[in-house]
């Protein structure tokens, strides 16, 4: 799923200071972002590049390139449980038949 237009009544303002603040965390995977606000990465990168400052969206460019942790398959598979919001624990314990 790519981008969604602000405004066009798919993202709200506020959703989109969320996804914008997420995308800027070291911590917070691009997959967690698809999860909450069903926006993939290409979609958080146009969104990035569109709502911020030239050389501030350079700046998160060069960041992310090289962050190991903002993609989960990079990622060794104990942390990743730990960092993702309560949340998305919740649903993906559901998933498995877990019960809370």
């Amino acid at each position: 799923m790519g981008y969604k237009e602000v405004g066009g009544g798919d993202i709200s303002p506020s959703d989109l200071s969320r996804i914008v603040e997420m995308a800027w965390e070291d911590r917070t995977p691009f997959e967690a972002i698809e999860r909450l606000f069903q926006v993939d990465e290409k979609g958080v990168v146009t969104l990035m590049r569109r709502h911020l400052k030239r050389r501030s969206f350079e700046n998160w460019r060069r960041r992310v390139a090289c962050r190991k942790t903002k993609h989960l398959a990079l990622r060794p598979s104990e942390c990743f449980t730990r960092l993702l919001p309560n949340a998305i624990q919740a649903k993906m314990s559901i998933a498995k038949g877990e019960i809370l």
